[in-house]
């Protein structure tokens, strides 16, 4: 990476993604510089004053505020920051639209959507053309992003496809659940899991037209499972947390692979917890998690 170097993360004023914008600021040098970004003004000030003074800290940090469901928001910092420092070395896109157990899935389908799937595209497009050769660029999803949790009768839409392909089968699922049709066609009434899996396929997408690149100058593209995480947005979901981690603790094997002196080929381009490759095709349906959440 370059020796001076810029990371941004989204969705960084709270929970884990402000203890990886935190954890970047404390392994990052005094000439780096964090961008923590995030919708609220006031939180994102208070998170990067904050930031700022923690006794680890060593980059210097910058509050951002960014509307990931503005794919032209998203463009327009891409470009300043590409035209201002001649590109970006770390980027982690963690937002998420936060949906209780009692909220209804299809009512809420449109901002879960726009917050971590037309964002996901939108990162992955604009920030991904400025990313400097050795620099990551990482996407927050989960073990729930691995195909087999959708119905077979879906995984072609996923499975091999290029970006726009991507985009176009989630256009193609919030249509179905406006239309009331999504049951019919395979959808999960819970919207995490092919929000999940639509994040991993679209990484997958971009890796694969810039894999032979990518690992000839030690630049990672990746999807990455934090594992469970102790937050406000993933507290309703669990009724035992006793193994959940703090955000701090979730941070720590995200960082680790950001701060790696090595690309593993087989890691790029997949869906990465704790240092190894979860299988592209490995899971169930999410039938229980159905029964529980309102359509």
């Amino acid at each position: 990476m370059n020796a001076s170097r810029i990371a941004l993360v989204t969705g960084a004023n709270q929970g884990l993604g402000r203890a990886l914008a935190e954890g970047l600021a404390a392994r990052l040098g005094p000439d780096d510089l964090v961008l923590l970004t995030g919708r609220d003004p006031g939180r994102v000030t208070d998170a990067a004053v904050e930031a700022a003074r923690l006794p680890g800290t060593r980059a210097r940090v910058e509050g951002r505020v960014l509307d990931v469901t503005d794919a032209d928001a998203i463009a327009r910092l891409a470009d300043e920051l590409g035209t201002r420092y001649g590109g970006v070395d770390i980027v982690v896109s963690n937002a998420v639209a936060r949906v209780l157990p009692e909220d209804s899935q299809s009512e809420r389908a449109d901002e879960f959507i726009d917050v971590s799937n037309t964002a996901t595209h939108a990162v992955l497009r604009s920030f991904g053309a400025v990313l400097r050769p050795g620099g990551r660029l990482l996407v927050v999803a989960s073990s729930l992003g691995t195909l087999g949790h959708l119905d077979p009768r879906l995984h072609h839409l996923f499975d091999g496809a290029s970006l726009d392909q991507v985009e176009y089968a989630v256009e193609s699922w919030r249509s179905a659940v406006h239309n009331r049709t999504a049951t019919e066609a395979g959808w999960p009434v819970w919207l995490n899991v092919p929000s999940k899996v639509a994040q991993v396929a679209a990484v997958r997408a971009v890796a694969a037209e810039r894999r032979e690149q990518d690992l000839a100058t030690g630049t990672l593209v990746a999807s990455v499972c934090p594992g469970m995480v102790d937050t406000a947005t993933s507290r309703p979901w669990f009724s035992d947390y006793s193994g959940a981690q703090s955000p701090a603790e979730a941070a720590r094997a995200v960082l680790d692979l950001v701060f790696a002196a090595d690309v593993d080929p087989g890691l790029y381009g997949e869906l990465i917890r704790f240092g190894k490759p979860l299988p592209w095709h490995e899971g169930t349906p999410p039938v229980e998690q159905d029964r529980l959440v309102k359509p």
